[in-house]
């Protein structure tokens, strides 16, 4: 059977070498239609591709963000260095930006909150009866006498003092909603930035975050991205030149990556999906993958044209026939468990499992046709571009490794990495899923974002919302006083959690309003006795007020309300935190005319990719390594196989996940693709050494020998692609981006962890404990393999 499969694989390779010219022609042609394709392909940020499908949250989200607040929102903050807000310069920033916010293109004009918008009310009662009136609307205050009044009504206004007005009097915040799908992340960051830009100065310090101002900064990087991509490519041709020492040893891996990035990048055009910012790094982790195939495709060539190879066709043919069992288990291994990644309902994980598994693919053609292909050309005669020679070096490492894996110390390496695998099992379970620190997890913790961030929440309630809906269950149940009360309880259950600054809701303006038409008295700060009573004090506090003005509390039919919530951040801990409170209060306190629906705001939101992440990291976690099991059973018709193939995984991801918990990095919908990923790529460098025993085993019995050939042979190409690929991807590390950084580190960690198992772990293992799919068995002895045809030079 081994003979026979080898000489259909031959004939197949012969056809493909006697024909390499029209090849190499259509795979160029296919190429350059891809390429055109590509160049066309958008690279942006859409939001809503990162929340969950199908999610309650997300649908009450969509329901109410119009009339509740979305989760797009931008806070501009204006501090001041001395005196306190209540003056005429700074009160003239805050018309102006206000004023100037109306201009930015997708902003909501309806949900722009400030000082000086025509929402921000006070009401008041005197002898002509009871108004309500914009506080600094449309003109500024006149005097100080208007500056007075102005403090006195801030001050008495509780949904303006502390909420919009810094408790210190030092500082205001001016809030802005955008709608979601007509936001342009980097034009608003543009114009925002400008907005805030005109404004600094003259003793006033201006801050600004929000979704939108942090995805347009990943936009404006984009540039940057693009240069450590270049650079990084750049590193790679070095490193690969400088090792291999020949042209085709540099150029033709290149190529590979290459014509994969452009056939997958066309593809995805085809499929009408976009390219994120933020994965680029991934698309530098599945070049990887192509990169690694055409390397092990040279240095397998260059070895049998070292061993005496009549052609350089013959060397070529030898080349992918030893290897095509091997690169092709890796390629299929690695689009399976790109594949699952789609099983998490995230639009934006879905499209890049869509187009992974189309990349890696395209390895069957890029690598495992083209390379040997154009291999075929090249001549028996090796030419050296430099006299640099760090191949001894290189040997020397190969020669320790085998000395190491066939000596006692075999037994040593196998109880190490056992040891490594629990006690890094265990510390993996400190991971966190979520952001795993305060700020944004995109940028660094020194960013001006981050620190903008971090001020926004030491003044005010907390930059970040979620609002809970109260849904009445017929007109008006928001009038009831059981319902006001339930909501002024869970309020106040709520706000007991730190990171928890405040709360806002119907439930504040009522007992104010109240309190304002009793003449100030704060003894009558509280809720109406009956619905009737709720409803006239609504009217007055809406009374001369514009249509929409009371939306962020309740609609127009008092049907249905929202609770507020205000967070000093949104790690994962403090979001599961808060959603587990608000579900633990409602079944504890439920209320006859209405209920609490979770949950909008980009709270709400984050907290639904967290738990379908959750849920989601586990699915595609199993899923990975049942695809895995599978492809290696099928390949080497052995449970065993899948078995002993998962080490290599299961060690790789729990260094991995080790290091993420160590250095605070979040299991979040930015780094779970380079996870799924991670899985077959922890794998394929011990496809290639081990099948290098096995192939080995078919021409001798000398188990020894075979280890000590296959990593002379096989691990020379995994050496020179580990050696390339983590020494190149550590430019990632200089990114203004932190997640970039973060996922090149991660990258590095699984490709040396995976070099590590190849090379030690997995031929210890072999020698250890010699399953039979690989030294075979009494039973099932290892086929002795017969003579290769000889291929005509073309």
């Amino acid at each position: 059977m081994k003979n026979a499969t080898f000489r259909a694989l031959g004939r197949v390779i012969d056809l493909l070498l006697r024909h390499r010219v029209l090849v190499v022609a259509t795979i160029a042609a296919l190429t350059c239609v891809m390429g055109y394709l590509a160049a066309h392909i958008e690279i942006k940020t859409v939001f809503s591709d990162l929340l969950p499908k199908n999610h309650p949250y997300v649908a009450v989200n969509n329901k109410f963000k119009q009339t509740f607040g979305g989760s797009n929102m931008v806070s501009i903050m204006l501090e001041v260095e001395q005196g306190d807000i209540f003056d005429m310069k700074l009160l003239g920033k805050v018309q102006k930006i206000t004023q100037d916010l109306k201009k930015v293109e997708g902003v909501d004009t309806y949900q722009i909150v400030s000082l000086a918008s025509k929402k921000m009310k006070e009401v008041r009662a005197s002898t002509e009866g009871i108004e309500s009136r914009p506080l600094m609307w449309p003109n500024l205050p006149r005097d100080q006498a208007g500056i007075a009044a102005l403090r006195e009504a801030v001050l008495n206004n509780p949904l303006v003092y502390g909420p919009y007005v810094s408790i210190d009097m030092k500082a205001t915040l001016i809030t802005a909603d955008f709608t979601d799908g007509a936001v342009n992340y980097l034009k608003a960051y543009e114009q925002i930035q400008a907005i805030a830009e005109r404004a600094s100065g003259d003793g006033v310090l201006v801050r600004v975050v929000g979704e939108p101002i942090l995805y347009g900064l990943v936009n404006h990087y984009l540039t940057e991205t693009l240069y450590i991509f270049l650079i990084t490519v750049g590193a790679l041709v070095f490193l690969l030149l400088l090792i291999s020492r020949t042209w085709h040893g540099t150029l033709l891996p290149l190529v590979t990556g290459g014509v994969s990035a452009v056939w997958a990048l066309g593809a995805a055009k085809l499929m009408g999906f976009h390219l994120d910012p933020l994965v680029i790094v991934v698309a530098f982790l599945i070049t990887a993958q192509a990169i690694s195939n055409s390397v092990q495709l040279v240095s397998r060539f260059d070895d049998e044209v070292a061993a005496g190879a009549p052609s350089t066709a013959a060397a070529a043919k030898a080349s992918l026939s030893n290897l095509f069992k091997p690169g092709m288990l890796a390629i299929v291994a690695d689009a399976g468990c790109v594949l699952v990644v789609a099983l998490t309902p995230i639009p934006m994980l879905e499209k890049i499992s869509y187009i992974g598994t189309v990349w890696i693919l395209s390895i069957m053609f890029s690598a495992m046709v083209l390379t040997p292909v154009l291999l075929s050309w090249c001549g028996l005669r090796r030419r050296y571009a430099h006299p640099v020679n760090i191949m001894p070096a290189l040997q020397g490492i190969l020669g320790l490794c085998a000395r190491l894996v066939t000596s006692r110390a075999r037994y040593a390496i196998v109880g190490g990495a056992a040891v490594v695998f629990v006690v890094s099992g265990l510390y993996a379970f400190n991971l966190k899923v979520g952001d795993a620190n305060p700020g944004s997890p995109i940028l660094w913790p020194d960013s001006t974002y981050n620190r903008d961030a971090s001020a926004i929440n030491q003044k005010f309630q907390g930059s970040d919302r979620m609002f809970v809906v109260v849904g009445g269950k017929h007109e008006g149940a928001l009038k009831e006083p059981a319902v006001l009360e339930g909501m002024e309880r869970f309020q106040k259950y709520m706000e007991a959690q730190p990171e928890v600054g405040g709360s806002l809701s119907l439930a504040d303006i009522l007992p104010a309003v109240k309190r304002v038409v009793r003449e100030g008295n704060a003894r009558y700060q509280e809720l109406g006795n009956s619905a009737n009573e709720n409803g006239e004090l609504v009217y007055m506090f809406v009374s001369g007020a514009d249509p929409g003005d009371m939306d962020r509390f309740a609609d127009p039919q008092a049907l249905n309300g929202a609770v507020t919530l205000f967070f000093r951040d949104h790690q994962g801990e403090t979001i599961r935190t808060a959603i587990a409170r608000v579900k633990e209060y409602v079944a504890a306190h439920p209320i006859a005319d209405a209920e609490f629906l979770l949950a909008g705001g980009l709270v709400g939101v984050l907290a639904a990719v967290n738990e379908v992440i959750l849920a989601g990291q586990i699915e595609a976690i199993a899923f990975a390594l049942l695809v895995l099991v599978v492809c290696c059973m099928f390949t080497y018709r052995s449970s065993v196989a899948g078995m002993f193939f998962m080490v290599p995984v299961l060690l790789s991801n729990t260094l991995t996940f080790s290091y993420m918990a160590w250095k605070g990095i979040g299991m979040n919908i930015n780094t779970l693709p380079v996870v799924a990923l991670g899985i077959g790529l922890g794998v394929d460098y011990s496809f290639y050494i081990v099948d290098g025993i096995r192939e080995e085993l078919h021409h001798h019995r000398d188990i020894g020998r075979a280890i000590a050939k296959s990593i002379a042979s096989a691990g020379k190409g995994v050496l020179i692609t580990a050696l390339t690929l983590v020494t190149s991807v550590v430019l990632w590390s200089f990114s203004s981006l932190r997640l970039q950084a973060d996922m090149g580190v991660l990258i590095a960690i699984w490709l040396f962890i995976s070099a590590c198992s190849a090379l030690f772990l997995m031929p210890a293992m072999v020698l250890v404990f010699r399953p039979e799919f690989i030294v075979g068995s009494k039973r099932h002895p290892i086929e002795q393999a017969t003579a290769v045809e000889p291929v005509p030079a073309f």
